[in-house]
């Protein structure tokens, strides 16, 4: 694994950027500086974040999301395991 998250990365298991090893390691967002803990797919190259809106849901039982603009930092909250 690489030292830094991927350009792209989804909590959705059915999205082809969904990693679960990546996401078993923790990966924190810095969306324009402030910490964001309910991010659900993000875009560093493209500059968005997608968040829940609230407690809505589609019929499919998803978290509807909001799609947000701006400077984005992924980071992982652990150190790698050295292997």
């Amino acid at each position: 694994m690489a030292d830094a998250p991927p350009d792209r990365l989804s909590t959705d298991p059915s999205s082809p950027f969904y990693d679960e090893a990546i996401l078993a390691r923790g990966v924190g967002v810095r969306f324009k500086g402030a910490e964001k803990t309910n991010v659900e797919e993000y875009s560093v190259s493209e500059g968005w974040i997608r968040v829940a809106a609230g407690a809505a849901r589609d019929r499919r039982g998803n978290p509807l999301t909001i799609k947000l603009n701006g400077a984005v930092e992924p980071y992982f909250r652990e150190a790698a395991s050295p292997e």
